[in-house]
């Protein structure tokens, strides 16, 4: 794994004009922050690892999301933390520069997160699926995915579970792995953002 990754790159010059200087510039802020810190891609998002993963960025159509992997472990002196619950990250949503805390706040945020990747500080463990989660048939691969995001976690469990099938059903119909990875790069998103399958036809 290299610091610096070119997927990473092809992300942020693919996304709308507004999120690409928040992403340039987070992505700058996390290197200034640890040169321990490398880039990779996992659910189609940047995320950069040391010992694990440490944080992500994601863009969306109108807003950006920045979190930390282990937030619910970390010190939050400047009560920034989770400020907007169900958003993409740890700091609500973000539609500008402005809308970040300070560089100085944020590479002592990064630290942190760093610091207890190095320590061997484990994450909670992720509760167990529900009954009416298991009822409704999730594949693993997509268990997987939710295990591993909190804030996507808590959305998906608010669907009914007949929302939750038009979800794998359009991923079990993908004719292909790539289409298949495409469509949860795509959930991901109108996951996170309350979204229904059909929310377009609603």
């Amino acid at each position: 794994m290299e610091q610096y990754d070119s997927r990473v790159d092809a992300y942020i010059e693919k996304s709308a004009d507004f999120a690409k200087p928040i992403l340039r510039h987070l992505r700058d802020l996390v290197h200034k922050a640890s040169p321990q810190l490398m880039e990779t891609m996992k659910w189609s998002c940047p995320f950069f690892d040391c010992e694990g993963a440490v944080c992500q960025m994601v863009a969306f159509k109108q807003h950006c999301g920045f979190g930390f992997w282990k937030a619910t472990l970390m010190e939050d002196p400047y009560k920034l933390l989770n400020a907007e619950p169900g958003t993409a990250g740890s700091f609500g949503r973000i539609t500008s520069l402005a809308d970040l805390p300070s560089d100085e706040i944020l590479i002592e945020y990064i630290q942190q997160a760093v610091s207890l990747n190095l320590k061997g500080v484990k994450a909670p463990a992720r509760p167990k699926p529900q009954a009416d989660k298991a009822n409704v048939g999730i594949p693993d691969y997509f268990n997987a995915v939710l295990s591993q995001n909190p804030v996507l976690n808590t959305q998906f469990e608010k669907f009914s579970p007949s929302q939750k099938k038009e979800y794998i059903t359009w991923f079990e119909e993908a004719k292909t792995e790539s289409t298949k990875a495409k469509r949860i790069a795509t959930a991901i998103e109108w996951i996170t953002e309350g979204k229904s399958r059909m929310w377009k036809y609603k």
